[in-house]
């Protein structure tokens, strides 16, 4: 009996210490009480940035030199107005519309003032674009490209 009872006393401690294990391995750590569950939807804003590559024109410097090309076709130009390939006008990446410009072939000396009236060029190196007419005035519809100096009219 006293072996019974003793076995008792032995079961009875070992499952107070399984418990107390139980216990202490459901603690919960400070780091994580503020730890969200995986599975929380979180609800994010979105703000939408207008993307306006021009708005700082004033710090264009007025001058600058790259690499020109010429376009003859196109329906509309990204001012709104229906492209003429006769008329003096150009596309430049950030300069404003309205925006004289004076392009000067740097090989031929040949120059023409232009109305920026588009956006472009969007081929890597070249600075500017030109209206067919304006490529005929620097001589550069021969090769299609040409280096030239930019300056900023008004």
């Amino acid at each position: 009996m006293a072996a019974a009872a003793l076995a008792a006393c032995a079961q009875s401690t070992a499952v107070t210490e399984k418990s107390d294990l139980r216990t202490a391995s459901r603690q919960v750590l400070p780091e994580e009480e503020n730890r969200e569950s995986p599975v929380t939807h979180r609800r994010v804003a979105i703000r939408t940035i207008k993307h306006t590559p021009y708005k700082h024109a004033a710090t264009v410097p007025s001058t600058s030199y790259g690499v020109a090309s010429f376009y003859s076709e196109g329906q509309q130009t990204a001012n709104g107005e229906q492209f003429n390939p006769n008329e003096l006008t150009a596309a430049h990446l950030t300069l404003p519309f309205g925006t004289r410009l004076r392009v000067t072939n740097v090989v031929t000396g040949r120059s023409v003032t232009v109305r920026i009236n588009d956006r472009g060029p969007y081929v890597y190196g070249r600075v500017v674009d030109v209206s067919y007419s304006a490529a005929e005035t620097l001589g550069i519809v021969g090769q299609g490209v040409a280096k030239v100096k930019l300056d900023v009219v008004r």
